[in-house]
């Protein structure tokens, strides 16, 4: 089974050889397409000015344009943002809150407590503040796993770009040994037309009989065919490799590959590389098995995480609150007059009372009303504080905290499981490349001994069917056998060549012909 991760690359390595391995001339098979969607919004490129791509040139625009790896750069950034809110938990929070509210008819005043019938303006403030002091670890281990994520997450950009990098390099090489098709192909319309001249003339002069000319003609028609399959073949790889760089109209128009000189298996030492040692070493390079590698430490913190809620839960708040009340009213006095009061007094005057007038001045006295109390003196007047502690212990809450354990460790075992599944997936992949490597550089060895064997039979027969000791069917024969001997080579060279490049990648160096 084929994980996620490591699908795209299992899909350009098949779609690759499913073309390497094709026959050329009429059975040329056509490839798939790109593992990478084409994308919407168009990139200017460098090609608009003519320049070739390299194969590294190539890689690297893709990289930067294509949109599946812009898309594993937002789900990094959506991870990032994760990790943010999750070390966010752990500070405090704090809210204001005011609001006005209109009660009409008889109603109880939300200041006083009082039943009134009257219409009432009131307003409410407050302000709060909480933390967490304690949580199980809930807070503190979802924030170290958050940050796993993160990691795995910037892993993840890395292993997009490598799938597009390899699926760059497998168009790429088609697009090359389609060329290369056409050429030998082209070769062999020249050669059948320049047969077919001969012919004629031999015709006219009574040497050849008209059946030699009209098994020329046929085969220059199949040869016609070839150089017309090898060039859709071109086409084919050359807009798949368009869309993999995201080009727009302009660049797609004026798009070119740099032509590599690519050298023959046998110009190299005998392949020997150890499948095993290069696993080693693709095991420290490789994103995938380090993005795999996060994911189960972040499943293991996960089951921290849940466990986290058998533990009591203690916060801390703080709040002060204030109000108004439009039917709440204030005691005021008033008066700033004096008042004289008499008082009598008799003094005896020769014996006889006389009353006298004296009288005592009294201070204002101030006079008491009710009046509605003034907002700014109730704000001040009505502040309340608030402090909290709050411990929640868990008893008994339907088994939850037990279920999302299990399901937690389950997700752990999976993640176990994914990552082994990845490590044996890059294991098999880099055996597979080995073992075709080898065989195709051994098929190139043999192909090329063939070629060069059929390539005498060839001119002598084409001597001899000058000279009008072979028919055509004959001759005919010996053409395509060479050319089947050529194509198989071709094929064979840029099998090995795509083989030892994915080897090469497996051990982080650069895709560079």
């Amino acid at each position: 089974m084929k994980t996620p991760a490591t699908l795209p690359r299992t899909l350009a390595l098949a779609g690759s050889a499913a073309l390497l391995l094709a026959a050329a001339g009429p059975g040329l098979a056509q490839t798939a397409p790109p593992a990478q969607p084409p994308g919407t919004a168009l990139a200017q490129a460098p090609a608009a000015a003519g320049t070739p791509f390299t194969l590294q040139q190539a890689v690297d625009y893709a990289v930067k344009n294509n949109l599946t790896v812009r898309q594993s750069q937002l789900n990094a950034e959506l991870s990032d943002v994760t990790q943010r809110a999750g070390r966010g938990a752990l500070l405090p929070t704090a809210n204001l809150s005011g609001s006005q509210t209109w009660n009409y008819g008889t109603g109880l005043d939300p200041l006083t407590n009082d039943f009134v019938s009257q219409t009432i303006r009131s307003n409410n403030f407050s302000a709060f503040s909480q933390i967490t002091l304690f949580s199980g670890f809930q807070l503190r281990n979802t924030v170290k796993r958050n940050a796993l994520d993160y990691q795995a997450a910037l892993v993840d950009i890395e292993q997009a770009r490598n799938d597009l990098s390899l699926n760059v390099a497998s168009v790429y090489l088609q697009y090359v040994l389609a060329e290369e098709l056409i050429r030998a192909n082209q070769t062999r319309v020249n050669s059948s037309q320049q047969q077919i001249s001969r012919t004629e003339k031999l015709l006219k002069a009574g040497a050849v009989a008209e059946s030699q000319l009209l098994d020329s003609r046929a085969q220059l028609a199949s040869d016609e065919l070839n150089v017309v399959t090898a060039q859709n073949q071109r086409d084919i790889a050359r807009l798949q490799l368009i869309q993999l760089l995201n080009l727009d109209a302009a660049g797609a128009a004026a798009f070119r590959i740099d032509m590599p000189q690519v050298p023959d298996p046998d110009e190299n030492a005998n392949f020997n590389d150890d499948p095993a040692a290069i696993f080693e070493t693709a095991q420290g390079v490789m994103p995938e098995i380090r993005a795999a590698d996060l994911r189960v430490r972040s499943s293991q913190l996960g089951i921290d995480v849940a466990r986290g809620a058998y533990l009591p839960r203690l916060t801390f708040g703080a709040g002060v609150f204030t109000g108004f009340s439009s039917s709440r009213l204030a005691r005021v006095f008033s008066g700033d007059s004096t008042e004289a009061i008499p008082i009598p007094v008799v003094q005896y005057v020769n014996g006889r009372p006389v009353p006298t007038t004296f009288a005592v001045l009294q201070p204002a006295q101030a006079i008491p009303e009710f009046l509605p109390a003034k907002f700014s003196n109730q704000i001040k007047d009505n502040i309340g504080r608030q402090l909290q502690f709050n411990l929640n212990i868990p008893i008994l809450n339907g088994f939850q905290a037990r279920t999302n354990v299990q399901r937690a460790q389950v997700a752990t075992r999976q993640a176990e499981l994914r990552a082994e599944q990845t490590r044996l997936t890059l294991r098999q992949n880099i055996q597979q490349a080995a073992a075709d490597a080898l065989a195709a550089q051994r098929k190139f060895t043999s192909a090329k001994r063939q070629t060069e064997a059929l390539t005498t039979a060839y001119r002598n027969a084409e001597i001899r069917f000058n000279n009008g000791l072979l028919n055509g069917t004959e001759f005919n024969i010996a053409k395509n056998n060479l050319a089947a001997a050529e194509s198989t080579m071709i094929q064979a060279k840029y099998e090995y060549t795509f083989r030892r490049k994915v080897l090469d990648f497996y051990q982080g160096r650069p895709l560079a012909l």
